[in-house]
């Protein structure tokens, strides 16, 4: 598959995680993102509504996008929940399909059942949603996938910077998720910003999280005179490495749309700029894992509740 390098993450459309959305906006957002070039959206059955948003978005020009989305352990099984989700997304096949996690040992099958559907017809490639550092080595020595999708950003390069090389060798696709941070790389945010939205997941942050995450974040505004603004900083950061199929940032409205599809593709970010991050993560501790991301952490919290 040829992706755009800046993909629509839809689990902000869904109206479940990052606040209420109204269902034109995110009508209008997405047909803003296929203006500006997009080709690739990431969703998921337990996104909200965020599948059901897109088969409507997708009737008359279906051709026009590759969908990705995921299976998060529904009681019904893998291939049932296939089915009702190529109804949600108004489908015959969908393109790249994932496991919401890295199945070990006791549901280890459920690759057999991504095998079978890929061959069925009912999805085209199949990958997983990775969130442990030993999770890209488990896949790329014990399955035979096509891809995966993993966090990486400014703030937490690990574990996919560490493995580069390993994934360089195997040549397989990679979708970035989280390149913002949750927000906090854009430079929007404050040490005295709150979520006061119960549908926000960042709503769970303490005030501790949100000051030293800022923190964290301000570290990094040097990258404003090369990028222009921090947002498109940290966008660039992943798409600056070959290994990266596709970033893909949440998207809410055409305004938003117009900034993360109209100006983040472009030149990368320079090597003595990379080299720079790299003295500053390495310096604040994110290179080894010193301070955990409490965002990251947000993020695992859901996968497990969801498992």
């Amino acid at each position: 598959m040829k992706v755009s390098e800046v993909g629509f993450g839809a689990w902000a459309i869904g109206g479940t995680s990052y606040g209420t959305v109204d269902r034109r906006d995110s009508l209008r957002a997405l047909a803003m993102a296929e203006e500006l070039g997009c080709n690739f959206v990431d969703t998921a059955l337990v996104y909200g509504d965020s599948e059901l948003v897109l088969g409507e978005f997708l009737q008359g020009r279906r051709n026009r996008w590759l969908i990705a989305t995921k299976y998060s352990g529904q009681k019904l099984g893998i291939v049932p929940t296939v089915i009702e989700q190529l109804k949600r997304l108004r489908t015959d096949t969908i393109d790249f399909y994932q496991i919401h996690w890295c199945p070990r040992k006791r549901d280890r099958h459920l690759y057999d059942d991504l095998y079978r559907l890929k061959a069925s017809g009912k999805v085209r490639f199949i990958g997983v949603s990775l969130y442990d550092g030993g999770d890209i080595d488990y896949v790329l020595d014990h399955t035979d996938l096509d891809g995966f999708q993993v966090a990486f950003s400014l703030l937490n390069p690990d574990p996919y910077l560490a493995k580069l090389d390993r994934v360089r060798d195997k040549k397989i696709g990679v979708i970035i998720r989280s390149c913002l941070n949750g927000g906090f790389l854009t430079g929007k945010y404050t040490r005295d910003s709150r979520f006061s939205d119960e549908h926000d997941q960042r709503h769970q942050l303490s005030r501790k999280d949100i000051v030293r995450t800022v923190e964290a974040a301000e570290r990094f505004r040097f990258l404003e005179k090369e990028a222009a603004s921090m947002l498109l900083a940290a966008a660039r950061y992943p798409l600056s490495f070959p290994e990266t199929s596709t970033v893909i940032v949440g998207t809410k409205t055409a305004e938003q749309a117009a900034i993360n599809f109209g100006l983040i593709p472009g030149d990368v970010l320079q090597s003595q700029t990379l080299d720079r991050i790299q003295s500053l993560q390495e310096e604040w501790g994110l290179r080894s894992c010193r301070w955990k991301n409490p965002f990251g952490a947000l993020k695992r919290i859901a996968h497990n509740w969801l498992r």
